[in-house]
């Protein structure tokens, strides 16, 4: 490290102010933060600062998702590894240019993006619809908004809502079977056209689910079905999952509300009779349809997201009843399988409100007490 340390210090005034690549400056600094904390202090007191504050955030979710990572390699091989290649070519491009427009720093929060935008996509959606995606999702969803910290809404969720919108068509014939086989596909790039041999296009769990065939809880813990190329495997979205809440990364009182209002709305549908557990075009069992789909995967990486979620305590539980409760009406009651997206982009909506609400309410509070 000492070694790359130095060539970063000879290299440095060429993209330092009258330097031949002084355009490329945001750039340069990405790189060097990525490997090293910034030296730099505010420039009058107080300088109690920790620059490695969004460097941990990034690091904690980048290896919680390493668990389904790992598994979407494993069942739909390399050309999951390209998705990742794609989604961070395109989104790191936005950003860089937004950066070197407005003469800041490339801020690292994106490689959390990067990473989570292929997990929430289909396998076999093409590679530049990836491209596009993450680029919309970056430039609407958080440049617009003045960049990391200032965005209302999850950019990853925006670019999939876009991509879900604008070619439904496409991403809707692009869910593909995982391999059975013990290797997997490690290594292997399957065909994203239908015809061929090893990529036949199947009905994700919650399709099916519409027509009354349910696939076995077991499938749906162990990741062999079609579904997102992250969120097949219930079991590794868990264990990442309480490693972000083990670490304090993510908020506890945000997954429980969001899982809990999901139970039990969805539990008290189906004793009222407005579902009918297990019947053709409904869904059901409770427990079957919380592992089915992008809940889990929502609940934990999505909804967290510091930034595009409430600030207080109270806010949090509101938060995520908000979108546990959304989620149920959007699967049962209307004509997507799958509204955990929508779901999650209408909490960032009233987010500051929420916090707006509690706020409001505590300081009539301790008025009236003083």
């Amino acid at each position: 490290m000492k070694r790359l340390l130095k060539i970063i210090e000879a290299v440095r005034p060429t993209f330092e102010e009258g330097g031949k690549l002084r355009l490329f400056k945001p750039v340069f600094g990405a790189l060097e933060h990525f490997f090293f904390a910034p030296s730099t202090t505010t420039i009058g007191a107080p300088h109690v600062r920790d620059p490695l504050d969004l460097k941990r955030l990034m690091s904690m979710v980048i290896i919680s998702v390493v668990p389904a990572v790992l598994a979407a390699f494993y069942f739909f091989g390399l050309r999951f590894f390209l998705m990742i290649i794609v989604s961070y070519a395109a989104g790191l491009t936005v950003e860089a240019i937004f950066a070197m427009v407005r003469k800041e720093g490339i801020n690292e929060g994106f490689f959390v993006t990067g990473i989570l935008f292929p997990l929430i996509l289909p396998p076999g959606v093409p590679l530049w619809m990836v491209g596009l995606g993450v680029a919309f999702g970056v430039f609407i969803g958080k440049e617009l908004f003045g960049g990391t910290g200032r965005n209302i809404f999850n950019p990853a969720l925006v670019g999939r809502c876009f991509l879900a919108l604008a070619y439904p068509k496409a991403m809707s014939a692009s869910w593909f079977e995982p391999s059975h086989r013990l290797t997997g596909r490690l290594f292997e790039y399957f065909s994203v056209d239908p015809s061929a041999a090893d990529a036949v296009t199947v009905a994700t769990p919650l399709v099916q689910a519409k027509s009354g065939q349910m696939c076995s809880i077991s499938h749906l813990f162990l990741g062999s079905v079609s579904g997102s190329a992250g969120e097949t495997s219930a079991i590794l979205i868990i264990l990442g999952g309480v490693f972000l809440l083990f670490t304090r990364v993510a908020s506890w009182r945000t997954v429980v509300s969001i899982l809990g209002s999901f139970i039990v709305l969805t539990g008290a549908l189906i004793s009222g009779g407005a579902i009918k557990c297990g019947m053709p075009g409904v869904f059901g069992p409770v427990m079957w349809h919380l592992f089915a789909g992008g809940l889990l995967f929502g609940a934990f990486f999505m909804a967290t997201d510091p930034v595009t979620s409430p600030t207080t305590n109270a806010g949090k539980w509101l938060y995520g009843i908000t979108i546990g409760s959304i989620t149920v009406l959007i699967r049962n009651f209307t004509g997507y399988v799958e509204g955990v997206t929508f779901a999650i982009l209408l909490g960032n909506i009233v987010a500051p409100i929420i916090d707006e609400i509690v706020i409001g309410i505590r300081i009539r509070r301790l008025r009236s007490e003083g």
